[in-house]
Parts: structure tokens; C-alpha cells; sequence
């Protein structure tokens, strides 16, 4: 059941080059978005990351991080929390993917990490995410997130490290 297929890569992802500006506004953020929409490849529909995502969408965090809902249930509403992730932090890359196809092909397990700068303090940020993602109708429906939380308090926490 859980794992079909598995690819590796340590390629670092393409920052976009999405002709539409509509998502400009986003642009700290496309290193992430390109890895997740070159990861999903032929499973979902749309160019950018955002264009793969359901309008009912629910994408869940299983980790508790300020100023980020646990649950976030439909695309505007994931739309305005990215906007406010991009308000802090800026990625430069993204990479060390590992794909895992379960559930037959239907859904998809990626691993990866980001690499930035939390824009407040000027301090890296560095962090490795596992999500899970199950499209409905060629659009990422559902969408599970765990990630390495010491990291991020690391970085947004003035003396932690």
C-alpha cells in the first residue's frame, strides 16, 4: 500500500518562471511551490502551485506554529496564509526531494527541504517537511504537513539556536 514508487533527487528546484503575475505577490515562496508542482507532475492539473490546488481544499499542519492555522479549508484561504508567509520568509531553494507514490498512484508522499532567510532578523532558515497530498478531479484536494519544528523556532526564536 504505501510505497510504489520511489524517486530521489538533490536537484534544487527551478525558481518559476510563470508567465502570469497573478501570483507575484508570492514570489518568495516559488522555490517551494516549484518543487511541490514538479513533484506532482502528470497527477494534477495547472502550471503554478496554486493553479493545482482545489477551491475546497483542506490543507492541514500537525505541528503547532505561530501565526499559521492547523487547518486551512479552501484555496482563498490558503492563498492569504501564504501571503502572510511570504511577509516573513523568503526561500532561495528548495530540494532534497524524495517522492513517494501510494494508494496505487492515487496520492502522492513528498520529502523535501527548504533553504531562506527569515526576512525580521536576517537569520537562515533551514527546514525538511514530509506532506502528504491526495488529489480529487487533477486538483490537490487534501493536503497533510509535518515539519521539523525545532528548526523553525530555531530560526524565528532570537537565541534559541
Amino acid at each position: 500500500m504505501f510505497c510504489d514508487a520511489l524517486v530521489t533527487s538533490t536537484r534544487k528546484a527551478r525558481i518559476s518562471n510563470v508567465p502570469d503575475t497573478k501570483y507575484e505577490i508570492y514570489r518568495p515562496a516559488f522555490a517551494y511551490f516549484d518543487l511541490v508542482r514538479g513533484a506532482l507532475g502528470a497527477l494534477v492539473d495547472g502550471e503554478h502551485f496554486f493553479d493545482c490546488v482545489a477551491d475546497d481544499i483542506v490543507y492541514e499542519v500537525l505541528y503547532d506554529f505561530p501565526g499559521w492555522p492547523r487547518v486551512i479549508k479552501g484555496r482563498a484561504d490558503l492563498l492569504e496564509s501564504f501571503r502572510g508567509y511570504v511577509k516573513h520568509i523568503k526561500l532561495n531553494s528548495a530540494d532534497h526531494l524524495v517522492k513517494h507514490s501510494v494508494d496505487n498512484g492515487q496520492a502522492m508522499v513528498i520529502e523535501y527541504e527548504v533553504h531562506g532567510t527569515i526576512l525580521a532578523t536576517g537569520v537562515a532558515y533551514n527546514n525538511r517537511f514530509c506532506s502528504i497530498i491526495k488529489p480529487e478531479t487533477r486538483k490537490i484536494a487534501h493536503w497533510r504537513d509535518y515539519m521539523d519544528s525545532l528548526a523553525a523556532w530555531n530560526a524565528l526564536t532570537p537565541g534559541a539556536a
